[in-house]
């Protein structure tokens, strides 16, 4: 328990070193710091583009450099210690495990749609002409960073401290409801789309768990979020995407198939992240739970 007759223990433990709460908070309001410094400088770059006649195609790369900055002033001047806390080090750059972290995003989410589709759940409709490749190239030039800024916003500095200070299976459900939350604003959410992206995070902590790698765990984030928007031409957490050519929508129950929010919203991708997360938990992280 702490003691009243000691202000100092509110603050830090008797190690020395800074509470979990307070290393959260200082973690955000460094984040927020260098996102203002980041947003500041891509309008400036952004104006510079437009004067000379180009128009910026891509300017969402600020906020995950902004947590990546936070990230390192957190390890170098509170924690005292290098990318390994974070699950950023080389080591964690190992082409197996990024491969592995890859699959497993892409087949939680591609198999149940691709059976939707075999089944007539789910059909392709003709839709405006134009390029995929184009498209495609947008959508990666778009999903990549919103993947990494979400891994890092929640999975990396934050995931660590907290499995630091309660343990990795309440860090787990705790990031995963923050993440769920942080969906609510997207159209067409409703508790059966933000149940699903709860599942959602549970299940890429669990690729975090499993690899040690936040580099495997947004390569998952962000292949699930390509095959939909790349491959089906389908919303993303109910965001509409580009979809020149075809489109993918849904002729089954929106329980089924996540109706307008997307695949990811129906009970076939919910069985897709299960059978995958059976799999984690029976095999790699066999080993945290006993």
């Amino acid at each position: 328990m702490i003691s009243l007759r000691s202000p100092t223990a509110i603050l830090v433990t008797p190690g020395s070193k800074l509470r979990a709460p307070w290393r959260l908070v200082l973690f955000m309001a460094v984040s927020a710091a260098s996102l203002i410094v980041m947003s500041s400088l891509e309008y400036f770059i952004d104006g510079l583009m437009m004067a000379r006649g180009y128009v910026p195609i891509v300017t969402s790369w600020g906020m995950p450099i902004a947590l990546i900055i936070a990230t390192m002033v957190m390890l170098k001047w509170v924690e005292g210690t290098d990318w390994t806390y974070v699950w950023l080090s080389r080591q964690s750059l190992s082409g197996g495990v990024l491969i592995r972290g890859a699959l497993w995003g892409l087949a939680a989410i591609a198999v149940p749609s691709l059976i939707l589709l075999a089944t007539g759940e789910l059909r392709e409709v003709a839709s405006r002409p134009g390029s995929w490749w184009a498209a495609a190239g947008l959508s990666l030039a778009t999903l990549l960073p919103a993947a990494a800024s979400e891994e890092l916003l929640l999975r990396g500095y934050v995931f660590a401290v907290l499995k630091e200070s309660v343990g990795w299976r309440w860090t787990l459900i705790a990031t995963s409801i923050v993440f769920g939350l942080l969906h609510v604003p997207n159209p067409g959410s409703d508790a059966q789309a933000i149940s699903l992206v709860m599942l959602a995070g549970f299940f890429l902590g669990s690729i975090l768990l499993a690899t040690k790698s936040l580099y495997a765990t947004t390569l998952a984030h962000f292949a699930w979020n390509w095959f939909m928007a790349a491959g089906l031409h389908s919303p993303v957490s109910g965001l509409t995407v580009l979809a020149p050519g075809y489109q993918v929508v849904d002729s089954g129950p929106d329980w089924l198939t996540g109706g307008g929010w997307g695949p990811e919203g129906g009970l076939a991708a919910a069985l897709g992240m299960f059978a995958l997360l059976i799999y984690l938990h029976a095999r790699p992280l066999r080993r945290l739970e006993s």
